[in-house]
């Protein structure tokens, strides 16, 4: 393990070598037995040694072992600090293909730089006249990106010792380093790109194994098998518990703003289609006022589906026409009004259906399709006129007839149907919307998939009451209407 330079630009000062725990000394009375007093001079000078051999993680877990003995020991502090800062640094300039063809387990450098703060924190309490409490804590803060507060920690170990070679090679390192930050922008390099889509990270997230994917891009590719594409970890990941990696998305959002924005604008182009065009899951026919649970297993429908979820949570239900083999021309848009995502990557559905369309066309869109739809409605009579009145009074009167027809319904039913009725008698909408109440007539019998599409396509609110009311007394005498 070896590496001098941060991947921030700067070289730890002050850090060559950490500190020979003293021996205890005949007449000295130590604060703890001398048997483990010994034990951890023993431990400590190991660790000296695995540090000076750049073996950091090793000189971690001896430092921590003897600071479990001796707990507060400057000392033992202060070479555990040093051993993170090196253990941190070297992490970071580590270069990608190392990582792939021999990932570390262990924690991310951030996190050892984290540690190695509190410990020089601990440092400065315990001997706050020590010029290396400031040396370890400006470190640490410089390797967690935090320069200001670095500066303040380096200005005040000067007041202490204004010719300290390493707190002055630190304070020029970072004065150089916010000057460029002030007037200049990082170059572009592939190094914030996705080894998957080949374009800038958006949403990033970063794997246990280290790799970092588009968020869309990662759960895309887990659909089909639940490993790292780069490494073939096995990931225990899940859409709804996995967070995007905050620093990295702001770093790539403030450095490459533009090409950000046309990330952005590119993935709300597949989230939010327009009032025109609709995902389409090709299972059933729907009518309006329907409810039906839906387990999505397939991969293109539950890409389909955290898509829908991050948009308006609508999509079209169709059927294959089987007097075509395609697509059929009419489809009823659905609301996802439930979304369980379990743990296999499968999604649990609750989905209402909302309003009629009719597809004008239709393409494939990274596996699933997509449609073009115009919106259908019945012609209604004029308002005022015979017509419109007679239509108004049948659906009053279908209203009334569907209500005592449900209350006799539910007393002859069995436990599975009369829970399908409860559930359909709380979708009744109110007689003064004719059509969704001509459609709602028609979820209360089973239809046949063709007899349904038949009924979206009638323009004619009184023709689908009629057949509504036919179908129900047919029920109701026992039979079915062929």
């Amino acid at each position: 393990m070896s590496g001098e330079a941060s991947s921030s630009g700067f070289n730890l000062e002050g850090i060559d070598d950490v500190q020979d725990y003293p021996w205890a000394k005949q007449g000295e009375n130590p604060t703890i037995s001398w048997d483990r007093y010994n034990h951890v001079c023993e431990m400590v000078q190991t660790g000296n040694k695995s540090y000076r051999e750049n073996r950091w993680d090793e000189a971690i877990n001896r430092y921590t072992r003897a600071t479990n003995i001796k707990p507060n020991d400057p000392i033992i502090l202060s070479n555990r600090c040093a051993s993170y800062l090196r253990y941190s640094q070297f992490l970071k300039s580590r270069s990608a293909s190392d990582s792939e063809y021999r990932p570390l387990s262990g924690l991310d450098p951030t996190i050892y730089a984290g540690l190695a703060l509190k410990d020089a924190e601990k440092v400065m309490h315990l001997e706050n006249s020590s010029v290396t409490s400031y040396i370890l804590k400006a470190n640490s803060l410089i390797l967690l990106e935090k320069y200001e507060p670095a500066q303040e920690v380096i200005r005040s170990g000067l007041q202490m010792n204004p010719l300290s070679n390493p707190l002055l090679n630190l304070e020029k390192s970072i004065t150089a380093t916010l000057g460029r930050r002030s007037h200049e922008r990082p170059q572009r390099s592939d190094d914030f790109d996705c080894t998957l889509c080949l374009k800038l990270l958006y949403e990033p997230i970063t794997t246990p194994c280290g790799h970092s994917f588009c968020r869309a891009c990662l759960f895309q590719t887990m659909d089909r098998y639940n490993r790292c594409p780069l490494c073939r970890t096995v990931l225990l990941l899940s859409p709804r518990t996995s967070a995007i990696s905050v620093t990295l998305n702001n770093i790539i959002q403030k450095t490459f703003p533009e090409e950000y924005a046309e990330r952005k604008a590119e993935n709300d182009s597949l989230i939010n289609l327009g009032v025109d065009l609709l995902p389409l899951f090709v299972m059933d026919v729907l009518l309006p006022c329907e409810k039906l649970a839906l387990n999505i297993f397939e991969p293109r429908y539950r890409l389909m589906v955290r898509r829908i979820m991050e948009g308006n949570r609508r999509m079209g239900m169709a059927v294959h026409d089987p007097t075509t083999g395609s697509v059929a021309d009419y489809a009823c848009e659905v609301e996802i009004i439930e979304c369980e995502p379990l743990p296999d990557g499968r999604f649990f559905l609750e989905i209402e259906s909302r309003r009629r369309c009719r597809i004008v066309r239709h393409w494939d869109q990274d596996g699933y399709r997509v449609a073009e739809v115009e919106w259908i409605h019945d012609i209604f009579p004029t308002e005022g006129t015979r017509e419109r009145k007679e239509l108004l009074e049948m659906t009053n009167k279908a209203a009334a007839f569907a209500q005592q027809w449900l209350r006799n319904a539910q007393e002859v039913a069995g436990d599975r149907r009369r829970a399908e009725l409860f559930k359909a008698e709380g979708l009744m909408p109110l007689p003064q919307d004719p059509e969704r109440l001509s459609f709602w007539l028609n979820t209360l019998t089973s239809r046949r998939p063709t007899e349904k599409l038949d009924l979206l396509q009638i323009r004619d609110t009184h023709e689908r009451i009629r057949r509504g009311l036919l179908y129900m007394k047919q029920e109701e005498q026992g039979c079915r209407l062929q």
